[in-house]
């Protein structure tokens, strides 16, 4: 179990190193090589995203004796994650104002750019129907382990029940039997 949460923190780690190089060379960068450097960011921090998700995934699956520890971690790197997605904001404030020309009519080639931002917001809107959609497999799962669950507890609860009242059987009849033996023994 936590071999798979150290698995997802090593690429974690490797990712988000890759992003702070990254996000420092993104305002150095001019036209085309901004937008292809923007572009790998952006999909990067959407792989960092899905890495903290199953990191969460795994977290909820550790007993809760050893779940502390992979906590406070797991809170750390969604502060590290929040700043890089800051400082990933601060530096392109000058690639979104190139982009705001360009769809002004500055450069002609603005209906290329205009098709490549719909394909990469279709692309990430087939992502996070995906993730979606896994989300909600996981809920019908879960809500069939639960309902199998509430179905052996109540039979559970039935043959405790009928113990019980074997139980209270066999007390009365005790009852009854120390009672003649005593009678027995009177006589």
């Amino acid at each position: 179990m936590s071999s798979d949460f150290e698995s997802y923190e090593q690429d974690f780690a490797v990712l988000t190193a890759e992003i702070t190089g990254r996000i420092g060379e993104v305002p150095k960068l001019v036209g085309d090589e901004k937008k292809q450097m923007v572009a790998n960011v952006e999909k990067q921090l959407e792989e960092a995203r899905e890495l903290l998700e199953q990191m969460e995934l795994e977290v909820r699956e550790i007993p809760p004796q050893s779940r502390g520890m992979y906590s406070s971690r797991m809170r750390s790197y969604k502060q590290e994650m929040g700043k890089l997605e800051a400082d990933f904001k601060r530096s392109r404030i000058a690639y979104s104002d190139e982009v705001r020309n360009e769809l002004l009519g500055d450069d002609g080639n603005s209906s290329e750019n205009q098709r490549a931002h719909l394909l990469d917001n279709t692309e990430r809107l087939e992502r996070s129907s995906r993730r979606l959609e896994a989300g909600y497999q996981i809920a019908v799962e879960t809500e069939q382990i639960g309902q199998e669950m509430l179905e052996n507890l109540s039979h559970d609860r039935e043959k405790i029940q009928r113990a019980r009242e074997r139980l209270r059987e066999t007390d009365a009849n005790l009852g009854k039997s120390s009672r003649i033996l005593t009678g027995m023994l009177r006589r």
